[in-house]
């Protein structure tokens, strides 16, 4: 995973490829795209042509928020990944999920609302364009709304809106998605057909993304295969969550025999056990630990310690 990070010139520049274990905490940008030609891709950052593009307004607009939340690092899927190369690209779409959930905060950049834009009575007039944004209707934002801890809503003048929480009514009726799922509620709580529907109304450029963009919904991972078609995309998707979810089954099952395995025996259920095998004890059996001197230091004590006895297997310390 690279990261973007603010040069001491007032730049931008992208970290090395850094492993999961490496990464400290990082804002992470929800944005809808523009043209193509507008963003600022890997390439663009690489070859110093980033601050011509339109697109650059919003990966400062990060950095400027990651500053006054005292990140010093950050990340923008336009020009994080180097979409040309295929191996990369497919990495990133299965962990995308994952990037997001362990961001400490997402910020979402609505380029299409505003808070210079007043009603009659000069109240602000945001709340409405928010509702309509375009960003409630792509299927790649849907994650970016679930997946991290922390979403907080921006204007495209970088002022504070408000985040997921504060904003969840309204996201919710938009959406439709369920408040229990806005609040981190855990999503394999919620019905495969109930996750699906959530994307139902979503679109995305790509019509196999509107499958791929699910993959961390239902926590699988699969290979991208552009040109099967959206159909076939979520014949697979289904395909590996039912494999998915027998797994989880079985070690499930598997876990709770181990665990019933595992269970505190009663000494009392153990004494009569083992006396209905032995035919029973003689008697006085064991009465030589009330001579025993650090019993008796032991049961005379104020301390309330425990007495530790240890012995061979099969000595007769469950007996004793």
């Amino acid at each position: 995973m690279r990261l973007l990070e603010s040069d001491d010139a007032g730049g931008i520049r992208l970290t090395k490829d850094l492993p999961s274990d490496k990464i400290l905490p990082y804002a992470i940008l929800s944005h809808t795209w523009g043209p193509d030609e507008e963003e600022v891709s890997y390439k663009d950052l690489e070859g110093g042509r980033a601050v011509s593009k339109p697109g650059y307004n919003k990966i400062q607009f990060c950095a400027n928020q990651a500053g006054r939340d005292k990140l010093k690092f950050f990340w923008v899927d336009t020009c994080c990944i180097d979409k040309s190369n295929s191996t990369e690209l497919q990495e990133a779409i299965n962990s995308m999920f994952r990037w997001y959930r362990d961001a400490a905060k997402c910020y979402v950049y609505l380029t299409d609302v505003s808070t210079h834009k007043r009603n009659v009575d000069g109240s602000l007039a945001w709340k409405q364009t928010f509702l309509q944004c375009k960003w409630f209707t792509r299927g790649w934002t849907l994650q970016e709304l679930i997946a991290p801890t922390m979403v907080e809503f921006f204007s495209k003048e970088g002022a504070y809106l408000g985040d997921r929480l504060t904003l969840g009514n309204d996201i919710h009726n938009v959406t439709e998605i369920p408040l229990d799922a806005l609040r981190g509620n855990t999503l394999s709580n919620f019905s495969v057909e109930d996750r699906m529907s959530w994307v139902k109304k979503r679109k995305t450029a790509r019509k196999e993304d509107k499958a791929y963009s699910l993959f961390g919904i239902f926590d699988v991972q699969m290979p991208l295969l552009y040109g099967e078609g959206e159909d076939k995309a979520f014949g697979r998707l289904r395909e590996e969550i039912s494999k998915v979810s027998k797994r989880k089954e079985k070690y499930d099952k598997a876990d709770t025999r181990c665990l019933s395995d595992l269970h505190s025996t009663n000494p009392r259920h153990d004494k009569k056990r083992i006396e209905d095998a032995k035919g029973g004890l003689l008697k006085d059996s064991y009465c030589w630990i009330l001579s025993n001197v650090q019993f008796q230091q032991w049961h005379d004590g104020h301390d309330q310690r425990l007495l530790w006895i240890k012995g061979d297997p099969g000595k007769g310390k469950t007996m004793l």
